[in-house]
């Protein structure tokens, strides 16, 4: 009975890769037989492929359902010519930002793939540290909603007040920290593949250090910009990015515990110089095979996986608005100026700058998106509007500095209370009222207000170990200009 079931199974599989086949052009076929090769030789030669474990991070995005496409084709390839084959294990993090398009794009994807009843591949998902197979309709937990909202706002109030609010701060530590366990688990993999072109790379490894300063961590020393450092990178910081915001009782342990290997073997290897990356060349592949949907303007303008562009044109406004004086109008006006210059510098279609004008540039309908976005925040992200005005402007740290600005902009009704609100961020008994009013508007408790209070703001500039805020610093963080993702390169999962 098992022989036949192999033998029906192989049937499925060889049906699966000659549909695959049939969308690749020529010099995806290529870049197949390039990639093969590739593998075999950090595999120590074909002979030592079944022994091989691959590791692939599925976001949903379009270019990591692509490479998934190539690895899988890859896989079954090599299945048809040899007696075993690699194998794969494919991970997603679930985090409050993660869409429910990205989930459904990934079980496309994998179901197309043929993958699910694949022993020799593994598709799992990571839900508050907490490995579990990948199931696209479970919603994520309540304590890992709770988790990420805590995270989001912790790491976000470290920022220097009047430079632009990273939402994706913590985004970058939870990936990198999710990118070191799962390479651990289960007798760990061998190798990370990624088709991340370099600027890629490096942004998510300046991102990941950023964060690593505002989450209050050493430094790290100098590493590789690019992915080949990034697992050393990983062992510097420790199993738990976020250990000095919380402390050994601030978030759930990684599981299962006994799992998890103490020592890791995974290399990296970079496969975006043998992809083909028109887009065009892989459109049929995406949608026709793999079943891929996104939002066009989306898919082509948001390079960050963290946050819509509804969500950063309504930060941008709200900062216009609150922090600069000006007006919400005013400051999504500026972000979609922004936001046509790079699209003509990429060359995009006009159409797709006619959909963003229609998107940001309405004035009759910006007071509706408003409202929308707003609610998109307190859905996904746990963040009501008096929440994100409170972080926007950074209160607490600082031993509350810039309290006093936020309180006469926000809520001049408490300026009378502010000296009950620094005793309350000191740790001293106040009214209860008061307490509840700190919870309400921003988010935290007064515990964790209070650990606030005594750590300093860290600019965007910090966190580079070794080198100055000069000539060398990225130049995506150097002013609030150039600190939006879709004047970069999207990072994690691409």
């Amino acid at each position: 009975m098992t022989s036949i079931h192999d033998q029906a199974m192989n049937y499925v599989y060889q049906q699966v890769l000659q549909r695959l086949l049939g969308f690749f052009s020529r010099a995806e076929r290529t870049a197949l037989q390039l990639l093969i090769q590739r593998l075999a030789v950090a595999a120590g030669g074909m002979d030592q492929i079944a022994d091989f474990k691959v590791l692939a991070i599925q976001s949903g995005s379009r270019d990591s359902c692509y490479t998934l496409a190539m690895l899988r084709a890859a896989q079954l390839t090599i299945a048809t010519r040899s007696p075993a084959t690699f194998q794969l294990r494919v991970a997603t993090l679930r985090l409050n930002s993660t869409s429910t398009t990205a989930l459904e794009n990934i079980h496309r994807t994998c179901s197309a793939l043929f993958v699910f009843d694949d022993p020799r591949v593994e598709v799992l998902m990571v839900d508050n540290r907490e490995v579990l197979p990948f199931d696209h309709v479970a919603p994520t937990s309540r304590a890992g909603r709770e988790s990420h909202r805590m995270n989001q706002l912790m790491i976000g109030h470290r920022r220097v007040w009047d430079q632009p609010l990273d939402l994706w701060d913590d985004g970058y530590l939870a990936t990198g920290e999710f990118y070191g366990q799962i390479a651990r688990w289960n007798h760990g993999v061998d190798a990370l593949v990624s088709g991340d072109a370099l600027r890629q790379q490096k942004q998510f490894i300046e991102g990941l250090r950023r964060a690593i300063a505002k989450a209050g961590l050493e430094p790290l020393s100098h590493v590789q910009p690019g992915y080949d450092g990034l697992f050393a990178l990983l062992d510097e910081l420790g199993g738990d990015c976020f250990r000095a915001l919380y402390g050994e009782h601030g978030q759930a342990p990684w599981r299962p515990a006994d799992q998890f290997e103490t020592c890791r073997r995974t290399a990296f290897i970079n496969i975006h110089d043998i992809l083909v990356n028109n887009l065009e060349d892989r459109w049929p592949l995406l949608t026709e095979f793999l079943g891929f949907q996104a939002d066009e303007l989306s898919t082509q303008l948001s390079d960050n996986e963290y946050v819509s562009l509804d969500v950063l044109a309504h930060v941008r406004g709200l900062q216009a608005c609150f922090v600069q004086g000006q007006t919400y109008e005013e400051g999504v006006a500026r972000y979609l100026q922004r936001t046509l210059v790079m699209m003509r510098r990429k060359q995009l279609p006009e159409r797709l700058c006619e959909q963003a004008v229609e998107a940001f540039g309405n004035p009759a309908t910006l007071a509706e998106q408003r409202a929308r976005t707003a609610a998109e925040i307190q859905r996904n992200l746990g963040l009501s509007e008096a929440q994100l005005l409170c972080l926007l402007f950074a209160p607490f740290v600082d031993s509350g500095a810039n309290l006093e600005r936020f309180l006469r902009q926000c809520h001049p009704g408490m300026l009378v209370a502010m000296p009950d609100l620094h005793r309350a961020m000191q740790g001293q008994p106040v009214a209860e009222q008061v307490m509840q009013w700190m919870v309400d508007v921003s988010g935290l408790p007064v515990s964790l207000i209070g650990k606030l209070y005594h750590m300093r703001s860290v600019s965007a500039h910090e966190g580079w170990a070794g080198e100055s805020a000069g000539a060398d610093t990225p130049s995506h963080i150097e002013g609030s200009e150039n600190a939006d993702p879709v004047t970069s390169e999207r990072s994690a999962g691409r």
